[in-house]
């Protein structure tokens, strides 16, 4: 079949690999169509995803939609369109056990986490065990169901923050995460959502998908106190600083945009004495059904795609991505049959 594969650092090859099998308990999908993540551009521009190192090939992406190629099993019929869960999950811990995506020793797809590396989905197939299979309702195409994983993240940091119905929220960065966060939000029930970032082209699409405010950071502030929950989608310490300043006493932060290694600097006095909660927000838990049930239903998500690339021209679909002047989510066309 054929495969993406990142070698090293802006080393990203279209090569020939083995097709997997599946095994009793596994199937194998045909993939249509594969996001490009961030951590999948910091993979291939950086060779590197914070501590995680390309050390062997990698095939990217964990953001996918495809048909079902063969299921030993016979449950499912070739044809039938899914998409994932990508994480396997590691080893349940005391006070975890509702919590499996926090378990230690996991694994995710298209991550240099693992050694060997976990490989992702963009080639013509992969093989998955049957419980990362999520088919998808009639009426939800393969290219918006693309956005289920990324989704996922969005509503997982808001159900951290503890919802968002009747509330002031205000998004920070205006990325594809704080896009899908944003109209996330919207579809849940904020009375008011703002979004911020540093760049007019993602406030442009802030406003499409149908935000009540936008800011310009540079220009302008958001006003201090205003927001019950602040939703962190860009992962710079700035970024949350102002966040801090913004929501009100005894507000919250959910930290979805994830940071670099190492010790960062924030403002925390403020933090202290307004008694701001903090919460971390890493990938998901079963929010993924909610992802596909919501994509279903609300055709506003189809906004946030951008850019569709062909496979055959996927260096330019990350250097597009890498853009956020430019794009919101690129999604890579993978080799259609036909």
């Amino acid at each position: 079949m054929k495969a993406l594969v990142i070698h090293g650092k802006q080393d990203l090859r279209e090569q020939e690999w083995e097709t997997p099998e599946p095994q009793d308990g596994q199937v194998r999908v045909r993939i249509a169509w594969g996001g490009i993540c961030g951590s999948d551009l910091h993979y291939y521009h950086e060779g590197a995803n914070g501590a995680f190192v390309v050390r062997e090939p990698l095939i990217p992406g964990h953001e996918l939609s495809g048909t079902i190629d063969l299921d030993p099993s016979g449950e499912l019929a070739p044809g039938t369109p899914v998409t994932f869960h990508p994480a396997t999950f590691g080893e349940c811990q005391p006070g975890l056990e509702a919590l499996p995506h926090l378990w230690p020793k996991g694994a995710y797809l298209g991550s240099a986490s693992t050694t060997p590396h976990t490989q992702g989905g963009m080639s013509e197939y992969l093989v998955v065990t049957r419980g990362m299979i999520r088919v998808l309702p009639e009426g939800l195409s393969l290219k918006r169901a693309a956005l289920t994983e990324p989704l996922a993240v969005a509503l997982h940091g808001i159900n951290v923050a503890g919802g968002v119905e009747g509330k002031r929220v205000l998004v920070c960065g205006s990325g594809p995460i704080g896009l899908l966060t944003a109209a996330a939000a919207l579809a849940k029930g904020a009375r008011e959502v703002t979004a911020t970032d540093v760049f007019e082209g993602p406030l442009e699409r802030a406003r499409g998908l149908g935000v009540h405010h936008t800011i310009r950071i540079g220009e302008q502030t958001p006003e201090a106190e205003a927001y019950d929950v602040a939703l962190e989608c860009s992962g710079v310490p700035a970024s949350i600083d102002t966040a801090i300043r913004a929501v009100r006493r005894a507000g919250v932060i959910a930290q979805i945009g994830m940071m670099g290694a190492g010790p960062q600097p924030l403002e925390l006095a403020m933090l202290i004495s307004k008694e701001i909660q903090l919460r971390g927000c890493f990938r998901f838990n079963q929010e993924v059904d909610e992802a596909i049930e919501l994509l279903a239903r609300d055709d506003r998500f189809d906004q946030v795609i951008t850019h569709e690339v062909p496979a055959d021209q996927a260096i330019d679909a990350f250097a597009t991505a890498k853009d956020a002047q430019v794009s919101g989510k690129v999604l890579v066309q993978l080799w259609p049959q036909g």
